[in-house]
C-alpha cells in the first residue's frame, strides 16, 4: 500500500479473511500430524472434517462480506449525494496512478466477491466432493494441493511453482507464455489441425491460428492442453495432471526427467477450469 493511502473496510475484511484462512491451514497440518500415515480409517475422517472446516469459513466470510455490502448501501447514497453537490472546482484532483489503484482494487474486490459466492453455493456440491476426491489421491504420494490464484495464468503459474520446487524456474509467467506461443508458432501442424471455431466448427485458419497465439503469448488466455504439449516440448519435461474423475495423464512421457504435477478442477471456484500445483504433505517434509 503506498504512503497516505487508507485501507477501505472492504480491504480489511479481506485482509482478515486471508489471515483466517492462513490460521485455518497451520490448524489443518496439525491435524494431519496428529493422525499416523497408515492409518486409513482416521485420515479419511480427517479428511472429511478438513472439508467441512474449509466450507464453513468460506460460508462465514461469504456473509460477513454480504452483511458489510448491506451496510454500506445507506452510505453509498449520501456519498453520492455529497459528490454531486460539488462543484467542478471543488472536487479534489484524482491522479491516473490512483485511478489505477482504485481500478485494481475494486476488481480484486468483486473477484473476491465472486469466488466466495461460488464456493458457497458448493458447499456440499461438486467442488467439496472434488477436493475430497483430489486428497484421497494425493495422500497416499505424501501430497497436498497447493494454491494458485486464478487469475487466468494458473496453469503457467502452476508449472512455474513446480520448477521454482526443483530449483529449476528460469522463466517468469510472462516468458512461459512466450516460450509456449513460439513454440505454437514454429510447430504449426502439430497444433492448428485441433483448434477451431467453437460456434462454426471450422478448422481455424492461418490468421485465427496467430489471434489464438497472440493471445496465449499477450493475455491473460486460460491454457488448456495443448499448451501443456508445447510446455513440455519448451522444458524437456514430461506433466503429470492429476483429476478428480479421471485417470491421471502424463503428457511429454519422451522426456526422461521426472514429471511435474499439476492438479486440473473442474470446480475450483465455479467460475471455471482451474490448475493448482501440488507440494508435500508438512509430516512428510519433516520425516
Amino acid at each position: 500500500m503506498d504512503e497516505g493511502d487508507v485501507e477501505t473496510p472492504e480491504e480489511m475484511l479481506l485482509k482478515q479473511h486471508r489471515k483466517e484462512k492462513k490460521d485455518l491451514q497451520a490448524k489443518i497440518q496439525s491435524m494431519k500430524n496428529a493422525v499416523p500415515k497408515n492409518d486409513k480409517k482416521r485420515r479419511k475422517q480427517m479428511t472429511e472434517e478438513i472439508a467441512k472446516m474449509e466450507a464453513e469459513l468460506d460460508q462465514k466470510h461469504d456473509e460477513e462480506l454480504r452483511r458489510l455490502e448491506s451496510t454500506s448501501d445507506s452510505k453509498v447514497a449520501e456519498a453520492v449525494n455529497g459528490v454531486e453537490a460539488l462543484t467542478v472546482e471543488q472536487q479534489p484532483r484524482v491522479t491516473k496512478a490512483q485511478k489505477r489503484r482504485d481500478k485494481k482494487a475494486a476488481q480484486e474486490r468483486e473477484r473476491e466477491c465472486r469466488i466466495a459466492e461460488a464456493e458457497v453455493q458448493n458447499l456440499q456440491g461438486d467442488r467439496h466432493l472434488e477436493r475430497v476426491k483430489l486428497a484421497e489421491k494425493l495422500s497416499p504420494r505424501g501430497l497436498c494441493i497447493k494454491e494458485i490464484s486464478s487469475d487466468g495464468h494458473c496453469m503457467y503459474r502452476a508449472v512455474q511453482d513446480q520448477l521454482e520446487r526443483r530449483d529449476k524456474c528460469e522463466f517468469s509467467v510472462k516468458e512461459l507464455r512466450s516460450r509456449t506461443a513460439a513454440h505454437m508458432r514454429s510447430h504449426v501442424d502439430d497444433f492448428l489441425p485441433f483448434l477451431s471455431n467453437p460456434d462454426t466448427g471450422d478448422t481455424y485458419t492461418a490468421e485465427d491460428f496467430e489471434k489464438y497465439c497472440s493471445e496465449v503469448e499477450h493475455t491473460a488466455a486460460w491454457g488448456g492442453q495443448l499448451e501443456l504439449q508445447a510446455l513440455s516440448k519448451v522444458l524437456q519435461l514430461p506433466i503429470e495432471v492429476i483429476q478428480a474423475d479421471s485417470p491421471n495423464i502424463t503428457i511429454g512421457e519422451e522426456h526422461a526427467d521426472d514429471a511435474i504435477t499439476l492438479i486440473y478442477m473442474r470446480h475450483a471456484y465455479g467460475l471455471g477450469e482451474h490448475y493448482n500445483s501440488v507440494e508435500e504433505l508438512k509430516e512428510q517434509e519433516e520425516n
